[in-house]
C-alpha cells in the first residue's frame, strides 16, 4: 500500500501497527473513538492455529510471543501504545488486554505515554476456564486498562452495561409501583430524589463473568474459528457499545482472528484492523467475508 494512499473504512491490514498506524490516520475524521488491543501477553510460546477439531499445539503456526524477558516485551510495546494514543480522537479511549504476566508493569508504562490522570479505570475479565493445577494460586481472570486523553465516550445506560437486581433487593426496596405498572425504589441523597426502576436493572461493575472464553474457543460453537486466544464476541460488543456510538471508527492494532472488527461491523462502526501474522489476516478476512 501506497503510503499515502487513502485506507477504507473497513480493512484489514497486514504488518507492524508501528509502521502501519500512521498511514491509517490523515484527518481529525480519521481518528478513532476506540482502540482495542490484545497484544502478545509475554508467554515465551509459540500458538499455533487448530486445524478442524485438533489441538492449537499442532496446528499452523499463528504467532510467536517470546521476547526475551519482561523488559523486551515492555520495550517492544512502549512505542506502539504511544502510536497508539496518537491516532485516538478527542473522545477516544484505548482499552489494554493483558494479563498477570505484563499488566502491572504495562500500567506503568500507560501512566507515562498517556499520564497517571488519562487513567480511567480497569475491568477484570473472568474466561471461566478455571485454575490449573500446581502450587502456586491459580490466575483465573485478565485485566483490560482503559486510558483516555479527554472526556471519553461512555455509554453507561446501556443494556449491556446493566445487570438484573439481586432478588433480596428487589423484595425489599422495589416496593413501589408507577402508573404504568413498573416497580420502583426513590433515594435522596444531598437533598435530590433519584428513582431506581427494577426493570432497567443496576449498572455492570468492573468484574465481568459473564462473557465466558469458552464461547471463542471450542469448535463446537459457530464463532469459534480456532485461532489461537481468540476473545468471545460478547465481550468485545460490550466494549464497543460502552466505548463508541453509530459510525465510530474503532481499531484494533493486533486483530488475530478479527473479532472486534467483526463486531463493529455488525454495530455499524467503521473499522481497521493491523495484524503482523499472516494467518491472522486470512483468518478475519474470512470472517468478514
Amino acid at each position: 500500500m501506497a503510503r499515502h494512499a487513502k485506507v477504507p473504512d473497513r480493512a484489514v491490514l497486514e504488518g507492524d501497527c508501528l509502521a502501519l498506524l500512521p498511514t491509517v490516520v490523515r484527518t481529525a475524521r480519521d481518528r478513532f473513538d476506540l482502540v482495542y488491543v490484545d497484544p502478545p501477553f509475554n508467554t515465551g510460546t509459540r500458538h499455533g492455529a487448530r486445524r478442524g477439531t485438533g489441538a492449537r499445539a499442532g496446528g499452523v503456526p499463528a504467532y510467536h510471543d517470546a521476547w526475551g524477558g519482561l523488559d523486551a516485551f515492555l520495550a517492544m510495546l512502549a512505542p506502539r501504545i504511544a502510536a497508539m494514543r496518537d491516532v485516538l480522537s478527542e473522545r477516544g479511549s484505548l482499552w489494554l488486554h493483558l494479563d498477570h504476566r505484563a499488566v502491572h508493569d504495562a500500567k506503568v508504562l500507560c501512566d507515562r505515554v498517556f499520564g497517571r490522570s488519562a487513567f480511567r479505570g480497569e475491568i477484570i475479565w473472568v474466561p471461566g476456564n478455571g485454575g490449573r493445577r500446581g502450587s502456586s494460586l491459580g490466575v483465573t481472570h485478565q485485566t483490560i486498562l482503559i486510558y483516555a486523553p479527554g472526556e471519553m465516550i461512555f455509554n453507561g445506560d446501556d443494556p449491556v452495561l446493566r445487570e438484573p437486581y439481586a432478588g433480596t433487593s428487589l423484595a425489599m426496596h422495589f416496593t413501589r409501583v408507577d402508573a404504568d405498572g413498573r416497580r420502583y425504589r426513590e433515594r435522596r441523597i444531598a437533598g435530590k430524589t433519584y428513582r431506581y426502576y427494577a426493570d432497567e436493572g443496576r449498572r455492570l461493575g468492573s468484574v465481568w463473568t459473564d462473557c465466558p472464553a469458552m464461547r471463542a474457543n471450542t469448535p463446537l460453537i459457530r464463532e469459534t474459528t480456532g485461532y489461537p486466544t481468540q476473545k468471545p464476541e460478547k465481550l468485545l460488543e460490550r466494549i464497543l457499545r460502552a466505548s463508541t456510538v453509530a459510525g465510530s471508527r474503532v481499531l484494533d492494532p493486533m486483530c488475530g482472528s478479527g473479532t472486534t472488527l467483526v463486531v463493529a461491523e455488525r454495530l455499524g462502526r467503521r473499522w481497521v484492523g493491523i495484524d503482523s501474522s499472516p494467518v491472522a489476516c486470512r483468518v478475519a478476512r474470512a470472517r468478514l467475508g
